[in-house]
């Protein structure tokens, strides 16, 4: 893909501009507002209220039944009082005394489908049901789905499952009927905090880079952004994130790359492969018929 327009790249003309999300976790206070507004909105089935094991997280992570899915990490390390104020109020920040503490905090991260610029699911999906939008994200069409799984194993994100007793794709659309009619996708709208914001990607990336140097100027050193640059391994996310820590403390990984990248490469070697071995039964098929006729 060239730049971050995948839209153009795809052959849409007159499109409208890349959307996208941009969530910031320093103020998601893990409401699960958005978990229910995605649930709500597009008919995803629930996932029951039953103890995981993970915190106060009943959903545990992305899924063909979870479109949007909120963390709760638990850490217990010395940080400032800065941090453990964060998800408070953010105003408070630059005020707060520096002093380290060893208190328990949360992290909290509403994740969500990233509608790469570059989208394995795309390369690999046999029947089109996966298609590119003119706003930019990846969308799969339930209807022409045949439930191959080959979309599964190609996201490098862990994105897209099949449903139980249905066997088909599903994840995250942003809420591309939403989108058509002018609106902001549900969970965007439901979030009570702003940390999940929606708008043209161009935007989004320079609001969060202003956020992120607002909340390292008030001291919080760890603040980074995920999946916002076109130089990463899946040339930038459709939709990304501030960190207060590691991506995988937030079971992100590191360093994504397009997992279908080597298929030309591959394919180039097979066709080679497949041509000496053609040349190779000829040249076999030759030399017995010559010798038959002596």
């Amino acid at each position: 893909m060239t730049g971050l327009d995948p839209a153009s790249a795809t052959g849409y003309r007159d499109h409208p501009p890349r959307m996208g999300f941009f969530t910031d976790t320093s103020v998601c206070i893990g409401c699960k507002a958005c978990e229910v507004a995605c649930k709500e909105w597009n008919a995803v089935p629930e996932d029951g209220i039953a103890l995981t094991g993970m915190s106060y997280d009943n959903t545990v992570g992305l899924g063909a039944d979870t479109w949007r899915h909120v963390a709760f990490i638990e850490q217990r390390k010395p940080i400032s009082r800065q941090d453990s104020g964060l998800h408070h109020d953010t105003d408070v920040l630059a005020m707060a005394a520096d002093e380290p503490s060893t208190d328990f905090r949360w992290l909290m991260s509403s994740d969500v489908c990233k509608h790469c610029t570059e989208a394995a699911c795309l390369d690999v999906c046999p029947t089109g049901s996966l298609f590119r939008t003119e706003f930019g994200t990846v969308v799969v069409q339930e209807d022409i789905c045949n439930g191959c799984g080959y979309c599964i194993p190609a996201c490098p994100y862990g994105v897209i499952d099949q449903r139980d007793g249905d066997g088909r794709a599903w994840k995250c659309t942003l809420c591309y009927d939403r989108l058509g009619q002018g609106q902001e996708p549900a969970c965007a709208k439901a979030c009570p905090t702003d940390s999940i914001q929606f708008g043209p990607l161009d935007e989004l990336r320079e609001r969060a880079q202003n956020r992120v140097e607002q909340l390292q100027d008030a001291g919080v050193a760890d603040a980074r952004l995920y999946g916002e640059s076109p130089d990463d391994g899946v040339g930038g996310d459709g939709a990304f994130f501030l960190l207060l820590d590691e991506p995988e403390v937030y079971g992100l990984p590191p360093d994504p790359k397009v997992t279908t990248r080597d298929l030309p490469a591959m394919w180039r070697h097979v066709g080679t492969a497949a041509v000496t071995l053609v040349g190779g039964a000829l040249a076999a098929f030759a030399a017995t018929a010559l010798g038959g006729r002596k």
